[in-house]
C-alpha cells in the first residue's frame, strides 16, 4: 500500500514531512508542477490541468493507494476520486466544502483573481520578510506550521509558484465546482473521509454535504488549524490509521 500526500497553495510537499515521518506505512508526498519544482513546458495550471497531471502521476504509483489530499490538494484529490478512472483505494481531504456549488471565494481570492491586483498582492506575499504578516511563511506560521518549516517553504516561493498560484484561481471562476460539480452523481468507488475542522475556510454545513455526495465519512480535527499536517502530526496519524485499518 502506498500512501500519496497532495499539498496545497501557497506550499510545497515538505508540509507533509512531519506527518511522514511517524507513519509506519510507505509514503509519497507529491510536489504539484510550480510549487517549489519546475513547471513542465506548456503546462497551463488550471484547476484541469493539475486534476489532470494528479490523475496521470497516479496511475504510476504502486497499488494499492490511498491518496491524502490538503487545501488544493483536496480539490484535486476530489476532482479524480469523483470523475478520473484511477483505481484508488481510498481517499482523504480536508475543506472539502470549497467543492461545493454554493461555495463563494474569499475577497482576498477575488483579488488574486483579478489581472493587475493579482499581480501585486502575490508579489508582496512573495518578497515580504518572513516576520512581515503579509508574506508567504508568516501565513503558514497562522495555519500552524511550525517557524522554521514554515521559513524553508516560504523561501521556495517564487515567480513560478507565484504564476501558478493566480493560474489555479482564474481557472476556478465563479469557484472550483464549475464544471466538476455535476460529474460528483455520487458515491466514489473508493472510500473516502473527509476532515472537520475549525479552520477558517471550513463552512461545515458544506463539508458535510460534500461527504454525503460522495458517499465519505467524516472525522473531526479539534482545535486544529489548516496545515495540520504540520502542527499536530501526532494526533493527525491515530485517525488516518483507523480509517486505513477499516478499509477491506
Amino acid at each position: 500500500m502506498t500512501v500519496v500526500f497532495v499539498h496545497g497553495s501557497p506550499e510545497t510537499s515538505a508540509i507533509w514531512q512531519p506527518l511522514c515521518a511517524i507513519l509506519d506505512r510507505e509514503t509519497t508526498a507529491v510536489a504539484l508542477p510550480g510549487f517549489g519544482v519546475r513547471r513542465p513546458d506548456g503546462f497551463t495550471a488550471t484547476k484541469d490541468a493539475y486534476a489532470g497531471w494528479l490523475g496521470h502521476m497516479l496511475t504510476q504509483v504502486e497499488r494499492p493507494i490511498d491518496v491524502v489530499g490538503h487545501d488544493v490538494g483536496a480539490l484535486l484529490t476530489m476532482r479524480v476520486a469523483s470523475a478520473f478512472d484511477v483505481p484508488l483505494r481510498s481517499w482523504t481531504v480536508d475543506v472539502a466544502n470549497i467543492f461545493h456549488p454554493h461555495f463563494a471565494w474569499t475577497d482576498e481570492v477575488h483579488g488574486l483573481q483579478t489581472p493587475g491586483v493579482g499581480e501585486e498582492m502575490i508579489r508582496a506575499w512573495r518578497e515580504a520578510d518572513p516576520g512581515d504578516p503579509r508574506g508567504t511563511a508568516s501565513r503558514l506560521v497562522r495555519g500552524g506550521v511550525p517557524l522554521e518549516m514554515a521559513r524553508t517553504i516560504g523561501s521556495a516561493h517564487d515567480e513560478v509558484m507565484s504564476r501558478s498560484i493566480l493560474d489555479f484561481y482564474r481557472s476556478a471562476v465563479p469557484n472550483v465546482s464549475a464544471g466538476w460539480w455535476e460529474d460528483a452523481t455520487g458515491p466514489t468507488r473508493s472510500r473516502g473521509l473527509v476532515l472537520l475542522l475549525p479552520d477558517p475556510p471550513e463552512d461545515e454545513a458544506m463539508s458535510l454535504e460534500v461527504a454525503q455526495r460522495l458517499g465519505a465519512e467524516t472525522a473531526r480535527l479539534e482545535s486544529l488549524n489548516h496545515c495540520w499536517m504540520a502542527e499536530a502530526p501526532d494526533v493527525v496519524a491515530p485517525v488516518m490509521e483507523r480509517f486505513w485499518s477499516s478499509l477491506a
